[in-house]
């Protein structure tokens, strides 16, 4: 086997992250054993790290683990769950529990996760603003490598579909346009029935969502392929409010820019007559308050619907 060169060595290393505690571990002789024993060190390098993270979160209990089995069963899970899993395996295992110590709870698995290339993340949903908790494989950069248990032609319809959504006015695409693509694969045509249950079997893993033959992306898929998501379309733009990507929402027609739903009902809430935050231009589109579970918006919002025209303004 040839010998790896010390470059090559601190490339790797810092791919993995190590270059922060590299002095706690004595890197440098480390450095030596993988340049005189080649690749099989490489192994050697990840089981070290993984051990150090677990050091450093000795602390992790029974509570941690379970709570991470949840997850990583179901994928992602809404923050009134995540704080009833917390409260219930503390209290089941008898460790210190505090209402508002979820994030420092999580932040104890990351510790663990992160050597592995793996995260759990907190985002919101695009449609109502409800709070998610998702478990996110950080090696993921690009939407074919959504999961490795689809074929190759349906990891295609998965990205034909991305791209029908992100590059849509209203974030949706609908199941006649994907249908549509069925037969226009390059690497291997589907039947539209096919097709059908392909669509439904990412909606089944949280890839996308459906509402009344309507797809977007799941919340899920928003928060692990974020990054791909920006490097790969352009036009892509986040929302003016919370700074988190916008497939959904509303556009301002004078200045451009962007706001989800919730935002946007949480922004205009108190203004009778609605302005873009950019541009201070009269807000042109129906500003809709949405009720959410984990009060993202105050529970006395009012629900009504609006639209802002020219005329309400003089």
């Amino acid at each position: 086997m040839n010998k790896i060169t010390y470059n090559e060595t601190f490339a790797f290393l810092s791919m993995l992250g190590i270059v922060e505690w590299k002095q706690r571990i004595r890197v440098p002789d480390l450095l030596e054993c993988i340049f005189q024993q080649g690749v099989k060190a490489f192994t050697q390098i990840i089981i070290i790290q993984a051990e150090y993270s677990i050091t450093m979160a000795s602390h992790m209990t029974d509570s941690h683990r379970r709570f991470l089995q949840v997850l990583m069963s179901n994928g992602i899970i809404d923050a009134v769950e995540a704080r009833r899993l917390h409260r219930f395996f503390c209290e089941q295992h008898k460790v210190y529990y505090a209402h508002d110590k979820l994030d420092d709870f999580v932040g104890v698995i990351n510790t663990f996760l992160r050597p592995l290339f793996m995260e759990i993340r907190k985002g919101r949903s695009e449609d109502h603003g409800k709070m998610f908790y998702a478990l996110v494989n950080l090696a993921i950069t690009e939407a074919t490598k959504v999961a490795s248990d689809y074929a190759e032609n349906e990891l295609e319809l998965f990205k034909k579909t991305m791209d029908l959504i992100v590059e849509s006015e209203s974030g949706y695409a609908s199941s006649t346009s994907i249908l549509n693509l069925s037969d226009k694969l390059q690497s291997k045509k589907m039947k539209k029935k096919e097709a059908e249950q392909v669509l439904q079997m990412f909606v089944q893993d949280k890839w996308l969502s459906e509402r009344h033959g309507e797809y977007t992306l799941h919340t899920r898929c928003i928060m692990e392929l974020d990054q791909y998501i920006c490097e790969t379309y352009q036009d892509v733009k986040k929302c003016n409010i919370c700074h988190s990507l916008a497939i959904q929402g509303q556009s301002c027609d004078t200045c451009g820019i962007k706001m989800h739903l919730p935002c946007v009902a949480k922004y205009f809430k108190s203004q009778p007559e609605p302005h873009c935050p950019h541009c201070n231009e009269v807000w042109p589109h129906e500003t809709r308050d949405i009720v959410r579970p984990d009060s993202y918006l105050p529970s006395n919002t009012p629900r009504t619907s609006r639209r802002v025209s020219s005329s309400e303004t003089k």
